[in-house]
């Protein structure tokens, strides 16, 4: 266990802090708070910090390249677009025939074809229903499920090279990392094979990101760390966090070398000061600058 410089961004708590992403063209990182209904923005040069509320619940986000953002959210894909009076305005693109009443899209992302990717989720995580579904969005519109029989999907992210897929089930009776090879001309995985067994470690395999050496970064939720793995599923680095259930890390700045890690309000501790926060670590490696939606 390591311990790096941590910094927490003033006046900002999230009771489920998830899907941060660095937006290069604006340099600003977004981010959401699920259960509040709401979408954060940081920008970088002059660190102010300000919200957006939507008419239901955000999940994953990621920069769209003809401005705005794509969202998974409570009941489907949407095109998502800031209003000045701090509401959200939000057009839905495609929604899956299998997402039920008591479902929502969880963690989601970009693959490095400019593809969106999500995956829904039961909201009930003690019922531990395996009903969840990973789906791709595209020119083509919403695919049909690709991987089936998740609990609590997680752990998006491409290998530099886009040619190998990561995922996760962040769910207690799961906490499993996969990789899979990638078609990237097709955008299909295939090849679904076991990359981290987090039973072995502290904490639930959450959200994830790659660094520019093509190691996994997860965070560690319930753990309290992140964890960093090699292409070959080994442990090499814990990044010690003062906080016990981070969520998802990513890599921004201009300069690609700070993580912006969220966090979840641990139930009992709402009155810590660091409850929710969203932190700033250098971790002395570079990431791999995601890609826009329709890129």
């Amino acid at each position: 266990m390591l311990d790096a410089v941590v910094e927490s961004v003033d006046g900002v708590r999230c009771t489920v802090g998830e899907s941060p992403v660095w937006h290069a063209a604006e340099q600003a990182w977004y981010w959401v708070d699920i259960p509040a209904r709401r979408i954060w923005r940081l920008d970088h040069a002059t660190g102010a910090a300000r919200h957006w509320t939507a008419a239901e619940m955000v999940a994953c986000i990621a920069p769209r390249a003809k401005g705005g953002l794509i969202a998974g959210m409570e009941t489907g894909i949407f095109a998502v677009d800031l209003q000045d009076d701090g509401t959200v305005r939000a057009e839905r693109m495609g929604a899956p025939p299998e997402l039920a009443p008591g479902m929502r899209f969880n963690d989601g992302r970009t693959d490095r074809q400019g593809r969106f990717w999500s995956g829904t989720m039961w909201m009930d995580m003690a019922a531990a229903l395996p009903i969840g579904r990973l789906y791709r969005y595209d020119a083509a519109g919403l695919s049909a499920p690709l991987v089936s029989g998740l609990v609590t999907q997680n752990g998006l992210a491409w290998s530099p090279d886009g040619r190998t897929m990561y995922l996760s089930d962040s769910h207690p009776t799961r906490r499993r990392v996969w990789a899979f090879d990638y078609d990237v001309d097709a955008g299909v995985p295939h090849g679904r094979r076991l990359f981290v067994d987090m039973a072995a470690y502290a904490g639930r395999p959450d959200g994830a990101t790659m660094d520019s050496d093509g190691c996994y970064w997860v965070a560690g939720n319930d753990g309290g760390s992140l964890l960093r793995f090699t292409p070959g599923g080994k442990l090499d680095r814990e990044l010690a966090l003062p906080v016990p259930k981070p969520s998802m890390p990513c890599f921004g700045g201009p300069a690609l070398d700070t993580l912006l890690v969220t966090s979840i309000v641990q139930p009992g501790r709402e009155d810590d000061p660091l409850a929710g926060a969203v932190l700033l670590v250098r971790p002395g490696v570079r990431g791999v600058a995601e890609v826009a939606f329709g890129a």
